[in-house]
Formats: structure tokens, C-alpha cells, sequence
């Protein structure tokens, strides 16, 4: 067993906590391309009203509760220590991948099974995310840590794009495989972590805020579930944001969350540091993470439509094979991620992370913009350099966005740090969930029904009968072309197929007709999208740049005058503060810009 002394032990850390970063983040992304192969395989209808809740769930369920309790298992980590909580993280998503391969059940059984057992995965998962880089931090040197940082967090977003890929391959073969791929990982990693890992980093004794947890998971799932509701159909609107259930989580979310600041604000060990807040470089850090994160994750559910639902059914591909090769045609973004992360961590340990994260996300803005510029039936050589230069933006960014937040934190506080940046990460996943769909849906609101009646008409549909299919809610189409599946001959039924000629019964539900008919509609929404996507990357580009412009207070003037007036600082308060201070060394001493510390508070190990 390697010690803590040991000098490979930092390599140990980093390779196990990049492991179950990897499967802890795959598993947000591989039901997203292999739906199509779940709804089939327990034999869900997509086109029920009552079935959309299970696609959005299944969708929405992992990335909710990684969102709501990676501050949470990170304030844990830092109590009863970072590889304890871990190493549990690990079990628990082993096991659970375990039951989720041998789901029983058919239909809305089926999915109630996954999507439950999904949630369980999940807490394992925020286990994972929450404590990885905290025991990296804790495991490396100021002058190594950029590189080790940049390597995990790398990991953990390429698990998002590799899990697209994975997930087509894997769906092709059989829907449950896409949790037997988890299991003999997720064994070798548990034995690994809990024989090999140690806890090095400092604790302290520290009571649960047991209400600030309460008020935001409650807060934050109440906004996050009304958010799904919004999307879907409610009393003959196109969206659900009317809805009296849906008004009532996102104002009543809002408020418990205003609660659950205030609360915060005045509890002797707070779940959710708000000091740190103080520092501008973790709250800008984070802002930009949060607004890459809905970007991203917006581009990943547009891709996916355009590619399963538009391009592949064009060229001749049937609509059991999308799902396969939308992952496959979106490998040049995982490349390009790949390719700029491990080597943006080295050069930001060298050149500082600033001009890294704020470039990175430009990259990406310009990537957007081309994607803006194609048409729906696109050449595919210009779309695989656009992505590429996507994830080559993304990979840029990642790495040096992280050391900026993780070295703004003294190094008791490093748990909580890694807990608050992946919740705004996550977070983002979901948001990016409500709010791009909700933009397509508008965007196809407005030119989807008479572009579907005029079509059905040409085909020979009763006007009647076009009429009607075409004043559907546009999510159902939208869902349709999201799972790869082509509507019309069930709209559209045995009777009324059978009336038609047989040339346009065949051309109706062929591959061709479905696809040709959303595509401009569709495009009038990616408008929208993609300009939203590109301002959120040029704000976070911005943000990425600010730094402090406090002078650096005297070493005398540290400890003795931090509460202000004169008075001694509170143990909190110089929590906040010496975080403070670590940020201002970063821009004065730029001895190690991807630790953002000269001489790190927390260097007698070193």
C-alpha cells in the first residue's frame, strides 16, 4: 500500500478521483443519446402526453440531484474527510449501476424504475464530483496542482461528450449495456480508492446545517422540477408556464432560496460559504462556469436533435441506427475537447488561467456562430470542424475556470469550494434543459404548424385532418425528432393511410418526408439558441478576465484587522478573508498563476 509519503501517491490520487470523475459524468450523458433504445426496450410510446414526464426525468433526475447535493457532500468532506465521503460515492454507484441493468419491468414501471434508481446513482455520483478535486488539491503541490486540476476536471466534462458516444454505441447492442458498462469500472475503482487513498487534507469538527440544506434542496429542486414542467403543454398553450403548479415552484423556489441566503448569513458553520463570494475570483470563476455550462449543454440537446431527428433520416440512415452514429459524427467535438484541456492545465501553470478561460469561451462563440450560418441539411466536413473547434474552446476553458475557483479558497474550505463550483455546473445542465428547449419550442410554434399542414396537405391529407395534426403542441415533434423517431404514421392512423395512395402512404412514413418537413422550422429555433449561446460565452469570456484591484493588505494587517473597525476577526471571517488574500497574491506574485498563490497559506507540506 502506498503512503501518503510516498512520492507516487499524488499520481494514485489523481488517477482514481479521474476515474470516478469520468464514470460519474459519462452517466450524465449516455441516457441522453441512448433514449431512443430505453423508450424501445421497456416499451414506452414517446408520443403519450403523460410519457413526456418520463423522458424529461430520465433526462433531468441525474444532473438535479448532482446539482443539489455536491455543496452539500463537499462541506461533508471537508468535516468527516474528502476520502471518506468518496470512497462511499464510489459504492454507491457501483450498486445502483448494478440494479439499474436488471430493471424488471415494462412501460411506466420501467421508467419509474430507472428514473429512481438513477437519482439513487446520482447521490453517489455528487459524492464523487464533490470530494475529486479537493483530494487533488490536497494531494499535489502549488506547482503541479494546475496540470493535476486541469487533468480531473478535463475528465469529468469529457465524460459528458464521451458518454454521447459511448451511448450510441452501446444502445445499438442492448439499452441495458449502457449500465453494465459501469460495473467492473465501478468495482475496481471502489477497491482501489478505499485500499490506496488517504485523507491529507485538514478537517475541522463542525455541526450539519441541518437548515440550510433543508431550504436549498428544497429551493433549488422546486425551481429545477418547474423548469421540466414549463416546457410541456398546459390548457391549450404550447408551454406549461401558465401553470398554476409550474408558477408556484419557480416563486416559491425563489423565495426559500432568498430563506436559505439569509439563513446562511447568520449560522456559525454555513453549508454554503457565502463569504467566499467576497472573492472575485471565485464568484467570477463561477458565473463563467455556470454560463459554459448552459451553453454546452444547449449545443449537446440541439446536436443531438439535429443529427438523430434532421440529418441522419436525410442521408439515408434508418431510425434505429441514430442513435449509433449521432454519437459517432460527434466524436471531432470529444477530440477537440481532448486535445486542448490537458494541455490548457500545463500552459496555464506557466502563463497564468486567465487568458486561457476567457479565450476558451470566445472560441466557443465563434464556433456558434458558424454552426448559426449552416444550413439545416448541412456538409458534414463544416460541421465536424465547427464542433471541433467547440470542444477544442470547452477544453481550453475547463482546466484553468477551475483553478481559478479552487485556488481562491483557503484549504479548509476546498470540499465546500469543489461542492459550490459542481453545483453550478450541474445546474447549468439542467437550466440549459428548460431554457433551450423552451426557445426551440417558441421558435417552432411560430412556423412548425403551417409548414406540417401544408405538407400533409400536399400528400393528400384531408385538410381537416392536416389542420388538427398541425395545432398539436410543437414538443411532441420536438421529442419526436429528439428520440429519433418519425411521427406521422401514427398521427396521422391505419385509416387515414390507407386512403391515401400508396406512393404517399410510403413517402408519409418513409425517411425523407418527416425530416425535410422540420428542418426550416427547426432552423428558425436554432437561431434563437445559438445567439443565446454565443452571448453567454462572450459574458463568460468577460467574466473570466476580472480580477481583484485591492491593494495587498500588510502581513501585519492580515490577522489582527480583518472584521474591520479595529475589531478581531471571527474564525469565519478570517476564513473569508485569508481567501481574499490568496486571490490578491495570485495578480501580485504570478509566481503560479494556475494555483493563483505564490507561497501557498497551506504550503508546510510542501
Amino acid at each position: 500500500m502506498i503512503t501518503v509519503d510516498h512520492p507516487r501517491y499524488k499520481w494514485v490520487a489523481l488517477s482514481n478521483t479521474t476515474l470516478g470523475n469520468l464514470l460519474a459524468t459519462i452517466n450524465s450523458s449516455i441516457v441522453l443519446i441512448s433514449l431512443p433504445a430505453i423508450f424501445k426496450g421497456i416499451h414506452v410510446n414517446p408520443l403519450d402526453a403523460g410519457n413526456v414526464s418520463y423522458l424529461l426525468w430520465m433526462l433531468m433526475g441525474y444532473m438535479l440531484v448532482t446539482a443539489v447535493l455536491v455543496v452539500t457532500l463537499g462541506r461533508l468532506g471537508d468535516m468527516y474527510g474528502r476520502v471518506k465521503i468518496y470512497n462511499a460515492g464510489f459504492a454507491i454507484f457501483t450498486i445502483t449501476s448494478i440494479i439499474l441493468s436488471l430493471d424488471p419491468f415494462d412501460g411506466g414501471g420501467g421508467a419509474i424504475w430507472l428514473i429512481g434508481w438513477r437519482v439513487l446513482q446520482a447521490v453517489g455520483g455528487a459524492m464523487l464530483m464533490a470530494n475529486s478535486a479537493a483530494i487533488i488539491t490536497d494531494a499535489f503541490s502549488a506547482e503541479q496542482r494546475g496540470m493535476a486540476l486541469g487533468v480531473n476536471i478535463v475528465s469529468a466534462l469529457a465524460g459528458s461528450f464521451i458518454g454521447l458516444v459511448l451511448g450510441g454505441v452501446l444502445a445499438e447492442w442492448d439499452w441495458r449495456s449502457i449500465f453494465w458498462v459501469n460495473i467492473p469500472l465501478g468495482i475496481l475503482g471502489t477497491v482501489w480508492a478505499y485500499r490506496s487513498l488517504h485523507d491529507t487534507g485538514q478537517r475541522r469538527p463542525a455541526k450539519i446545517d441541518w437548515w440550510g440544506n433543508a431550504t436549498f434542496a428544497i429551493g433549488l429542486t422546486a425551481m429545477l422540477a418547474a423548469i421540466t414542467y414549463g416546457i410541456q403543454p398546459y390548457g391549450g398553450h404550447t408551454m406549461g408556464w401558465s401553470n398554476p403548479w409550474v408558477l408556484t415552484g419557480l416563486i416559491g423556489g425563489a423565495l426559500v432560496l432568498v430563506a436559505f441566503g439569509i439563513i446562511e448569513t447568520r449560522v456559525a458553520e454555513p453549508m454554503f460559504p457565502l463569504k467566499l463570494f467576497k472573492n472575485v475570483g471565485f464568484t467570477s470563476g463561477n458565473a463563467a462556469n455556470l454560463l459554459a455550462s448552459v451553453a454546452r449543454g444547449g449545443l449537446q440537446f440541439m446536436l443531438i436533435i439535429w443529427l438523430q431527428g434532421i440529418w441522419l433520416p436525410l442521408h439515408g440512415y434508418t431510425y434505429e441506427r441514430t442513435p449509433l452514429w449521432a454519437g459517432i459524427y460527434l466524436v471531432p467535438m470529444t477530440i477537440g475537447f481532448l486535445a486542448a484541456g490537458p494541455l490548457a492545465g500545463y500552459l496555464s501553470d506557466k502563463f497564468g488561467p486567465r487568458l486561457f478561460a476567457s479565450g476558451g469561451l470566445l472560441v466557443m462563440a465563434l464556433s456558434f456562430v458558424g454552426l448559426l450560418l449552416l444550413p439545416g441539411d448541412f456538409n458534414y466536413a463544416v460541421f465536424a470542424t465547427l464542433i471541433f473547434i467547440n470542444g477544442l474552446g470547452g477544453g481550453l476553458f475547463a482546466a484553468p475556470n477551475t483553478s481559478l475557483i479552487m485556488s481562491s479558497v483557503p484549504a479548509n474550505m476546498r470540499g465546500a469550494a469543489s461542492g459550490m463550483r459542481a453545483t453550478f455546473q450541474n445546474a447549468g445542465q439542467v437550466l440549459s434543459i428548460g431554457v433551450f428547449f423552451s426557445l426551440m419550442v417558441a421558435g417552432l410554434a411560430n412556423s412548425l404548424p403551417g409548414t406540417l399542414s401544408t405538407g400533409l396537405v400536399g400528400q393528400g391529407v384531408p385538410a381537416q385532418t392536416a389542420d388538427a395534426i398541425a395545432q398539436l403542441p410543437p414538443v411532441g415533434t420536438l421529442f419526436a425528432a429528439f428520440l429519433g423517431f418519425n411521427p406521422i404514421g401514427e398521427l396521422l392512423g391505419p385509416q387515414v393511410l390507407g386512403a391515401l395512395p400508396a406512393a404517399n402512404a410510403a413517402n408519409l412514413t418513409g425517411l425523407q418526408f418527416f425530416p425535410r418537413l422540420i428542418a426550416t422550422p427547426f432552423h428558425d429555433g436554432l437561431v434563437i439558441v445559438f445567439w443565446l449561446a454565443i452571448a453567454m460565452a462572450v459574458v463568460g469570456a468577460l467574466l473570466s478576465l476580472l480580477r481583484s484591484r485591492k491593494a495587498v493588505p500588510a502581513a501585519t494587517e492580515q490577522v489582527q484587522v480583518v472584521a474591520g473597525e479595529g475589531e478581531p476577526a471571527t474564525e469565519g471571517e478570517f476564513v473569508a478573508h485569508e481567501a481574499e488574500i490568496k486571490a490578491e497574491l495570485s495578480d501580485a506574485q504570478p509566481l503560479s498563476p494556475a494555483t493563483g498563490v505564490a507561497e501557498p497559506l497551506d504550503s508546510a507540506k510542501q
